[in-house]
C-alpha cells in the first residue's frame, strides 16, 4: 500500500470513529434530556406550549 493510500484510508477511518462518537454522544445527551422532562412533567412542570388558548 503506498503512503498515500495509507494517508487516506486512515483518515476515513477517523473521521468514522469521529462520526461515530458523535452520533453516540448525541444518542446518549437526547436519552438524558427525555429523562429530565418526564422528571419535570411528573413534579407537575408543564410546558408553555402545553396550555390550551381559550377564546
Amino acid at each position: 500500500m503506498s503512503a498515500h493510500a495509507l494517508f487516506v484510508t486512515a483518515a476515513y477511518a477517523i473521521t468514522a470513529i469521529v462520526l461515530a462518537g458523535l452520533v453516540g454522544w448525541i444518542l446518549l445527551d437526547q436519552r438524558a434530556r427525555k429523562r429530565e422532562l418526564a422528571a419535570l412533567e411528573a413534579a407537575g412542570v408543564r410546558r408553555r406550549s402545553d396550555k390550551a388558548v381559550k377564546s
